[in-house]
């Protein structure tokens, strides 16, 4: 199973439909929550290339995007090949 990480806040609708989305695919993921954390938002910036938008989702290392992303790798069946790795 791959390595999933999301960096959400407390208040995003996005995070949760993006958790959603992982949830029912039964995927294990580390969930950084930013609420109120100005050193993680900083290490979110480096670590995505200066998006500062949640969720952030990364697999395997692979910075993935936000919750549109996310579902658009699942239209395009993408999403479950990049889980699979």
């Amino acid at each position: 199973m791959a390595n999933v990480e999301i960096y959400t806040t407390k208040v995003c609708p996005y995070c949760v439909r993006a958790k959603n989305l992982l949830n029912a695919k039964d995927v294990d993921f580390v969930e950084h929550d930013l609420t109120g954390d100005d050193a993680g938002r900083e290490a979110l910036l480096k670590k995505s290339n200066g998006m500062r938008t949640v969720p952030q989702i990364f697999i395997n290392g692979q910075h993935i995007g936000g919750c549109d992303n996310l579902y658009e790798l699942e239209e395009k069946g993408e999403l479950d090949k990049l889980l699979a790795g």
